[in-house]
């Protein structure tokens, strides 16, 4: 079985954002810090070397492979800023309803910048994502 290779780290997540490409994503960062401490009641951490994670839990799938992941989390890439607030499941596909200018990839959304989308439909996104993953998975 391969190892996960996306780790949760020590390093200083202001210090990350501190060193992002645009004044735009830096300032939309700080915000998305906010917005995802007070949706999973936890301090930012840095998760690999690009993504910032708020929370934890453990998952084992059928096949055996297992790790921990952040609840939710973001990444302020330099194309467009990475959301993990989506569970990709098709029966949450009316979270999407409202949200705004967005792009979206298999469970995780890009957005250019924050004003694009609509913060409360981002929060309610959020809630629902880290209950369904709550019943799924044990949070640590």
């Amino acid at each position: 079985m391969a190892k996960v290779k996306t780790q949760f780290t020590d390093d200083d997540v202001l210090s990350f954002v501190e060193q992002v490409d645009s004044e735009q994503k830096r300032i939309d960062s700080i915000r998305l810090i906010e917005l995802m401490e007070e949706a999973t009641g936890e301090k930012a951490k840095m998760f690999g070397p690009s993504i910032i994670g708020f929370g934890k839990y453990h998952y084992k799938y059928a096949t055996g492979h297992e790790g921990v992941a952040p609840l939710l989390g973001f990444s302020p890439r330099k194309a467009a800023i990475s959301l993990y607030t989506y569970t990709g499941s098709p029966k949450h596909e009316y979270l999407l309803e409202g949200l705004g200018k967005y792009k979206i990839g298999k469970a995780c959304i890009y957005i250019k910048k924050l004003s694009d989308i609509d913060e409360d439909v981002l929060k309610r996104m959020m809630k629902e994502s880290i209950d369904f993953i709550s019943t799924l998975y044990t949070r640590i």
